[in-house]
């Protein structure tokens, strides 16, 4: 079964950042690169990597989203050490939010924006076992803020009714840790750290009532890989909250997150070097809101 994605928006340098990443991690490759041409943006570069085994994708498609900090990754090091050299790779030309040091819930913790405006969460584990070196991290500000655990329920339900294969990996959510009183401006009860599981990979989300000024955006967003049009239709139907958001497989969600609900045989439709059928397919789903899997197998065939 295809894995939930993370996919990230650039505006040139998603193969230079690729490059980055999978220099840093064992187990880590870029997998393809692909020119898409004829899209609003110009021709598009859309690279396919893997972090420590782990599905990644970016593109690059212009100026149009900056990242920010509402959706970062833990990235668990089963050293101290290893925490030390992720930081002083990742920094160099970056801006701390976090500083590098010891907090009450890791002896070695540090949050930082690289030079491309990514957010990474280094952080020891303590000795525990590493089952997933990256985490996506949802901070739930402004007019969500209060509102994480409400979505991770509504997130867990959805795909825990998935039809088809796709119901596959343990899906599931948890609290584990609460704003007490007294922490203000966050709001005693409301969540300051949650973990839940989609298909069997672990997310992360928080609230944090402070004076943000950022929210979640189509920088990056999470592809949803389905065998057939029944899953991409259940998914569109259960989570496109703005009609104007839908394109191209994209939407939005009611939180304001970004999803991507694509046939998992879109990648296969991308690969290679007939550029013909690549700019065919391109062409096709450009026009689409939803993806029809039939028509854009039509369009790979010619």
């Amino acid at each position: 079964m295809q894995k939930i994605t993370p996919h990230l928006w650039f505006d040139k340098e998603a193969g230079e950042a690729a490059e980055l990443y999978v220099s840093l991690f064992p187990g880590s490759k870029i997998s393809n690169v692909t020119r898409l041409s004829g899209t609003p943006s110009g021709d598009c570069d859309l690279v396919t990597f893997e972090l420590a085994g782990q599905p990644f994708m970016a593109i690059s498609a212009g100026p149009l989203f900056k990242f920010n900090p509402s959706v970062s990754f833990h990235i668990k090091c089963s050293t101290k050490e290893e925490v030390d050299a992720v930081w002083n790779q990742l920094s160099p030309g970056g801006k701390v939010l976090m500083p590098l040091n010891t907090y009450p819930f890791s002896e070695r913790y540090g949050w930082l924006e690289d030079k491309y405006g990514v957010s990474w969460q280094v952080i020891y584990a303590g000795g525990s076992s590493i089952h997933q070196k990256f985490t996506p991290i949802l901070m739930f500000v402004g007019n969500v803020c209060g509102k994480s655990e409400e979505a991770i329920e509504f997130y867990v339900s959805v795909f825990a009714n998935a039809p088809g294969g796709l119901q596959a990996g343990e899906t599931k959510a948890a609290v584990l840790s609460r704003y007490g009183r007294g922490e203000e401006p966050d709001k005693e009860g409301t969540v300051r750290y949650a973990h839940f599981s989609l298909l069997g990979q672990d997310f992360g989300a928080m609230d944090s009532a402070r004076d943000h000024k950022f929210a979640f955006n189509e920088a990056i967003s999470f592809i949803v890989p389905c065998n057939t049009q029944e899953e991409i239709d259940y998914f569109w139907g259960k989570l496109s909250a703005d009609a104007e958001a839908e394109q191209c497989g994209w939407l939005k969600d009611k939180y304001g997150l970004s999803w991507q609900i694509t046939p998992a045989i879109m990648q296969e439709l991308l690969r290679g070097n007939d550029k013909e059928r690549i700019d065919r397919v391109t062409q096709a789903f450009l026009k689409m809101k939803k993806f029809d899997i039939a028509a854009l197998k039509r369009a790979a065939a010619g």
